[in-house]
């Protein structure tokens, strides 16, 4: 595998965080308020996975390359898009409807995640920590379907939990491919002005 993948993470930090931030903004929102109304639910989800797909658009369109393998990201994002705006235009769904809306969401941006960090896994220190963010995807997702009776309050229990953890795992990973970049950006400094190596002592010259 070459950097290309590694390279749009890293220069995309920013919007890596802004998803992190997003997520954990809308678990608060669903941990904090056990009161809120499904509709009011509805809407915080379905703002908060459209605005989680842009992000994820915006991290592969930046750095788009026919020659390269991009369009996990793109999937991803389709996904989160898809997932709010079906949720905006179903306001009137029950629970158990918005259950397997999230839980489709969840399993197929988690596979996704998995996906890209293990592809990554050559390139990049810390594609654990979106491996972890996929893993959580994938475990709510099925925990959703197999368990979709606690109702509307145990939706948002769940979700909001998930929403925190993956939350703080995209920040974490945001600000370590912050610090990796600015190495990297160092280094390659470094190496144009000091120039190349000096040939070790002992090397044959003839």
């Amino acid at each position: 595998m070459n950097n290309f993948d590694a390279n749009v993470w890293i220069d995309n930090w920013w919007a890596v965080v802004l998803r992190g931030i997003a997520a954990v903004t809308f678990g608060l929102v669903a941990l904090m308020a056990p009161d809120l109304t499904l509709l009011a639910f509805m809407v915080a989800f379905g703002t908060y996975a459209f605005a989680d797909g842009v992000l994820a658009l915006v991290t592969a369109v930046r750095k788009r390359d026919p020659a390269q393998p991009w369009w996990l990201l793109v999937l991803e994002g389709v996904a989160g898009i898809g997932a709010g705006v079906v949720t905006f235009l179903w306001p009137l769904a029950t629970a158990v409807a918005l259950l397997y809306v999230i839980a489709a969401w969840a399993l197929v941006g988690g596979v996704f995640e998995v996906v890209t960090a293990i592809r990554l896994r050559r390139a990049l220190r810390g594609e654990w920590l979106l491996a972890l963010s996929g893993i959580a995807s994938i475990a709510l997702g099925v925990v959703l379907v197999l368990f979709p009776g606690p109702g509307a309050l145990g939706l948002m229990l769940w979700v909001g939990v998930y929403a925190q953890v993956t939350g703080m795992l995209l920040i974490v990973l945001g600000m370590r491919l912050r610090a990796w970049g600015r190495s990297h950006v160092l280094a390659n400094s470094l190496g144009v002005m000091l120039g190349p190596p000096e040939p070790a002592h002992g090397t044959s010259r003839g």
